[in-house]
């Protein structure tokens, strides 16, 4: 797997991501690529916003239970899951902002390094280790850029 605290490995991403344009298909799932792209925002905006409220007690303890080891283990995501409510992008979304936002979230995350996410508290699973923060950012991006072929 990729790191998306190495430098290379995050300018190989954002050269995919470049080779979208608003116009992009996929290859399964309902999203067009501005959705898409939203999408692959959201754990991003969970991490360095307040946007999203985190989930607590019974609701965060069964997210942990049910979805962590989905989300941060070695194993790809199955094309056409079922995704948490916060992640559903359903309105139309710009691509070049989303493009561009989501290029700025890799380049933060890459210059912050795997020190700074080393035992960080994730938005719903508690303390993650860097390569378990790794999992969760390039699984999850790595699996929409394949869906729409790049």
């Amino acid at each position: 797997m990729k790191n998306v605290f190495d430098q290379n490995d995050v300018s190989e991403l954002i050269s995919r991501i470049n080779k979208l344009n608003p116009d992009s298909n996929n290859l399964w799932g309902k999203m067009n690529v501005g959705q898409m792209v939203a999408h692959c925002n959201v754990p991003y905006d969970m991490t360095y916003t307040d946007k999203y409220p985190k989930p607590t007690g019974f609701k965060k303890f069964m997210i942990k239970l049910l979805a962590k080891n989905a989300v941060v283990g070695p194993k790809p995501y199955k094309k056409n899951s079922r995704t948490a409510p916060e992640f559903l992008i359903t309105d139309e979304r710009d691509f070049e902002s989303e493009k561009q936002k989501l290029i700025g979230h890799l380049e933060k995350t890459q210059q912050l390094g795997s020190a700074h996410f080393q035992n960080k508290e994730s938005h719903a699973f508690g303390p993650l280790t860097a390569q378990e923060w790794n999992v969760l950012f390039y699984k999850h991006l790595d699996h929409h850029l394949r869906q729409f072929n790049v």
